[in-house]
C-alpha cells in the first residue's frame, strides 16, 4: 500500500487511511504523553529525524500545566491548555515534514465535561472553515459498567464523526496510575486487567455503525515502569478478541479492530512486536519519556553545579550565565526524549516509514 498524505495533523480519512497503513506494514505508532512545547518540540524532532510519524498527546493534568499553573479555575485551565496545545502542534507539524496525531488521552466520568468542552472548541473550528482541533479523543470509562460504558461512548462518537473526529475507548483496566486516572489493580493476576473478547465484541457491534473508533484493551499492560516479572502481558487476549468480532461478522480482515497498547513504558521488545501482529497500530509512552528528560536535565545539573548556585562562580569569577540560562538545560531534557523516543520508534518498526509527502 502506497500511501502519501500532506505533512501535519491528520483527521477524517487520512487519519483512518494511516491507522489501516501502519496495520497493513506492520508497525506501529508511538503515542507521547507531553505537558508544554519543549517535550511537544522534541517529539517532532525525533520524528522528523528518523522519518516517522508519531502521535502526540495529552492527558487532563498534561493540558492544565501546558496552560500554565497560575490559571485558578483549574478546569478552564484543562481546556485552554489542550486548545494552545493543539494550536502549537498544528502550526509546526507540517514543517517538520511529517504526519502527527493529535490526541487526548485518558478521561474517566469526571472528566467528560473536558472532552465535551475540547469538541465544542472544534466544531468551532469547523463552522469557521478549519479542521477539528483533535484527530481524536479518548474516553476511559472502563471501570464503568460496560453498559454505561459503551452508552456514553456512543454519545460522544456521535458528536465527533460530524467534525471528521475518531474516539478512543478502554475495555478492561490499565493497571497503575497516570494523572489521576487509574486503579488500584496492580496484581498481575487480577481479572480486571484482561479485557473479555465477549465485551470487545459488544463495543464493536455498538459503535462500528457510528464511526471510526479504536480500542485499548487490557492485557495486563500497566501503567509506569516495574520490577521484570511484576507484569505479565497476555497478549493472546488481542488475538482473540479480533478472532472473534472477524468470525462473528465474516470480515475478511484478520485485524479488523484498531488496538492500542497502554503502559508501554519498560514493555518488552517480543510482547511489542505480538502485540503490532495482533492489530495494535498505537502505543503509549510517557513514563520513559518523563525520566528520560529529567535523567538529562539531572546530568547536565551535576556537571555544571556551580551555575545553578551562583551567578558567578565563587572561586574563578567566571559568569556563570551561559550554563543556568534555560535554554541550556532545557535542551538537554529535550534531547533525552529525542533519543528515548527514537529508541520508540526502531522498537515499533515506524522508523523511515512516513506516509508524508516531500
Amino acid at each position: 500500500m502506497d500511501l502519501k498524505l500532506p505533512p501535519g495533523v491528520v483527521y477524517g480519512e487520512a487519519y483512518e487511511a494511516l491507522v489501516g497503513h501502519c496495520k497493513e506494514e506492520g508497525y506501529a505508532l508511538p503515542a507521547v504523553n507531553v505537558v508544554g512545547t519543549n517535550s511537544i518540540n522534541a517529539v517532532l524532532e525525533a520524528a522528523a529525524r528518523n522519518r516517522s510519524d508519531v502521535i502526540i498527546q495529552l492527558s487532563n493534568g498534561g493540558a492544565a500545566f501546558f496552560a500554565g499553573q497560575g490559571l485558578a479555575d483549574k478546569q478552564d485551565a484543562m481546556v485552554l491548555g489542550a486548545v494552545s496545545a493543539a494550536r502549537h502542534v498544528a502550526l509546526l507539524a507540517a514543517h517538520y515534514g511529517i504526519c502527527v496525531v493529535l490526541h487526548t488521552d485518558h478521561a474517566n466520568r469526571k472528566l467528560l465535561g473536558w472532552i465535551d468542552a475540547l469538541i465544542s472548541h472544534s466544531a468551532e473550528e469547523r463552522r469557521q472553515g478549519r479542521p477539528p482541533l483533535f484527530s481524536s479523543h479518548m474516553l476511559d470509562l472502563s471501570e464503568e459498567d460496560l453498559e454505561d460504558n459503551l452508552k456514553e461512548c456512543e454519545r460522544v462518537l456521535e458528536r465527533l464523526v460530524p467534525l471528521e473526529m475518531s474516539l478512543e475507548i478502554e475495555l478492561g483496566v490499565t493497571g497503575g496510575e497516570e494523572d489521576g486516572i487509574g486503579s488500584e489493580y496492580d496484581m498481575a493476576d487480577n481479572a480486571k486487567l484482561y479485557t473479555q473478547p465477549e465485551d470487545v465484541l459488544a463495543a464493536y457491534e455498538r459503535l462500528n455503525p457510528l464511526g471510526h473508533f479504536s480500542l485499548a484493551a487490557s492485557f495486563g499492560n500497566v501503567h509506569g515502569v516495574y520490577k521484570p516479572g511484576n507484569v505479565q502481558l497476555r497478549p493472546e487476549i488481542l488475538k482473540a478478541s479480533q478472532n472473534l468480532v472477524r468470525r462473528t461478522h465474516g470480515l475478511p480482515s484478520e485485524t479488523p479492530l484498531d488496538l492500542v497498547f497502554h503502559g508501554g513504558s519498560g514493555s518488552d521488545g517480543e510482547a511489542i512486536s505480538e502485540a503490532i501482529r495482533y492489530g495494535v497500530f498505537k502505543m503509549n509512552i510517557d513514563t520513559d519519556t518523563q525520566f528520560a528528560f529529567a535523567e538529562s536535565v539531572g546530568a547536565y545539573v551535576r556537571e555544571n553545579e556551580a551555575a545553578f548556585k551562583d551567578q558567578i562562580h565563587p572561586e574563578t569569577g567566571q559568569p556563570l550565565k551561559k550554563f543556568y540560562d534555560p535554554r541550556k538545560w532545557l535542551r538537554q531534557g529535550e534531547t533525552g526524549i529525542v533519543e528515548r523516543i527514537t529508541q520508540a520508534f526502531g522498537d515499533l518498526g515506524s522508523k523511515g516509514k512516513s506516509v508524508a509527502s516531500s
